[in-house]
């Protein structure tokens, strides 16, 4: 365990301003350790990370001492806070197998988590009613088999993966783009206090740091470099969960796409990594397959797909003029010929029912089961 020493050195290197990950590695690789980099002379600092690296380590920057008060009273608050550093024996060791880890991790939960085998679920904010009820079952599914699931704790996929992660038995990981001591955003404090309690939360952003929009690129390289492979669920064409993905793909983990309409743009993204060599999952056991190899033993009763459970309630005709695409009202009344009153009506039954949702803009979207 770090002193409060050690951990106020490597603060003190982590908010240097203008100092990267690349020049502080460099910098520990020379000196050994934080506090040997701040003791070492003006020249030795210039020779091995230029003038600028230098002079930011001159003076401690603006407000650190606030920060670092706040950090250590984060760390004091519970026998649950923890902080990792590089050297530490419960480092993830599928972090430092990537391109840029990160140099400290804080953590609220059990620190062990990181080490498990795990798989990144990851997708849009905006997500769909079927996207949410995918990124569950899968979670769920991957869960029953001892894998975590880690993700973004964002809205749309990410929580939709984590709900689904906790209702099994091997819980789930959520990496923030802020401090620890923040809930970001606001209505999931419940669920990270969830995923905490059963797996950890997870940032290298000291506690106090805000939602800055950079944060959330960067922290995607931490989901990506945690697990064995990245799902994505829903993404569109500029989506942050390509970024994942790239970066799953550029440390050698795999990575997974679900495929959907060709005119829903929600799946513009998942249709692009495809063509460009991720996996088409339609089951969590296609996951399973390509990370054990087909011959792991099958579950007793897998579920039935979508097309196969669906069949009775496809002679439904309203249930079969949805399909699987987000429709207008306008789009339904052209296909079914039913009036407005008598067609809202039937929608509102399926949406009791859960088997239709509702979209922002007017639109429609049929769930499937499974």
């Amino acid at each position: 365990m770090l002193t409060e020493t050690e951990f106020a050195a490597w603060l003190r290197l982590l908010e240097a301003p203008g100092l990267g990950r690349s020049k502080l590695r460099r910098l520990l690789a020379a000196c050994g350790s934080p506090e040997a980099v701040l003791a070492a002379a003006p020249a030795t600092l210039r020779s091995l990370a230029g003038a600028a690296a230098a002079q930011a380590l001159a003076t401690p920057p603006p407000h650190f001492a606030e920060r670092l008060a706040a950090a250590q009273a984060w760390r004091s608050a519970s026998d649950r806070h923890h902080v990792l550093t590089l050297d530490d024996a419960a480092w993830p060791a599928a972090l430092l197998q990537t391109a840029d880890p990160p140099l400290l991790l804080y953590v609220r939960g059990d620190p062990a988590a990181l080490s498990r085998p795990s798989i990144a679920i990851v997708g849009s904010r905006q997500a769909t009613a079927q996207g949410r009820d995918n990124a569950r079952a899968f979670a769920q599914a991957l869960g029953a088999q001892g894998y975590l699931v880690v993700s973004g704790l964002a809205q749309g996929i990410d929580a939709a993966a984590h709900e689904g992660a906790l209702a099994g038995a091997a819980g789930s990981i959520a990496v923030v783009g802020t401090g620890l001591d923040r809930n970001y955003p606001p209505r999931h404090a419940d669920l990270a206090s969830h995923i905490a309690a059963h797996g950890a939360v997870v940032s290298e952003y000291a506690p106090g740091a805000p939602p800055l929009p950079e944060h959330f690129p960067q922290r995607n390289r931490i989901i990506a470099g945690l697990t064995l492979g990245t799902l994505v669920v829903e993404a569109a064409l500029r989506s942050g969960s390509l970024i994942t993905a790239r970066l799953a793909s550029e440390a050698g983990r795999e990575v997974f796409a679900i495929p959907g309409s060709i005119h829903a743009p929600q799946y513009k993204g998942c249709h692009t990594l495809l063509k460009q060599g991720a996996k088409l999952v339609e089951c969590a056991e296609d996951i399973l397959e390509e990370l054990l190899g087909p011959a792991l033993p099958r579950p007793a009763a897998l579920p039935p797909a979508a097309a196969d459970v669906d069949d009775a309630e496809t002679a439904d005709p309203l249930l079969a003029a949805l399909g699987p695409d987000p429709v207008t009202l306008d789009a339904l009344q052209a296909r079914t010929g039913w009036p407005t009153a008598e067609l809202l009506a039937k929608l509102l039954d399926f949406e009791l029912a859960g088997q239709v949702a509702r979209l922002p803009g007017g639109l429609y979207q049929r769930r499937y089961a499974g």
